[in-house]
């Protein structure tokens, strides 16, 4: 079937899920609806890391990134000052990149002020399954990064915001075929 693979345990899946760590990802996580300011923050932090990086390079950091970033609970993160942002910039474990950490940390101010969870998915489309090609990015993740940036978030670009959109369940693009379709 085109736009699958079949992992090792012989079920179909997105081709891009290959690998012990992307099939876990790929079976337990991405699509599924993530619910919740804290845990909406912590994907839409990752997604703005991933820019310009492997998606993999992100799960494989995961869990540091929850440990440098309090388990991106929104408030402990918006506290966050400059000997932090050098602790950060330090920390092997996660990606270090001052423009990034320096953005999570004003996202997080920034959430501190909306609803993150009634924000984000105000822009989720109808849910439907693609069979189709999947976009970069949708008329709606365009209109949540215009939204976002409007109220000061960074590193939230149209294609991040789909990628988010994605990963949080706000749309399906489980390729036909794929045992979770």
């Amino acid at each position: 079937m085109a736009g699958v693979t079949i992992g090792a345990d012989g079920l179909a899946r997105c081709s891009w899920a290959v690998g012990e760590l992307y099939e876990a990802y790929h079976d337990q996580e991405w699509g599924q609806p993530v619910r919740g300011d804290d845990k909406l923050f912590e994907r839409m932090s990752l997604e703005a890391f991933q820019s310009g990086l492997s998606w993999i390079t992100i799960l494989r950091k995961r869990p540091a990134f929850r440990k440098a970033f309090a388990n991106f609970k929104i408030r402990k993160v918006a506290a966050f000052g400059e000997p932090d942002v050098e602790r950060l910039l330090a920390d092997a474990g996660i990606v270090r990149n001052r423009s990034k950490i320096e953005a999570t940390i004003a996202n997080a101010r920034v959430a501190l002020e909306v609803d993150l969870d009634e924000l984000l998915w105000s822009y989720a489309p109808a849910r439907g399954k693609r069979k189709a090609d999947i976009p970069a990015t949708t008329p709606e993740s365009i209109a949540m990064s215009k939204a976002l940036k409007k109220k000061g978030f960074r590193f939230v670009g149209p294609t991040t915001c789909y990628a988010l959109m994605q990963a949080t369940g706000m749309v399906d693009d489980h390729i036909e075929g794929c045992h979770i379709s």
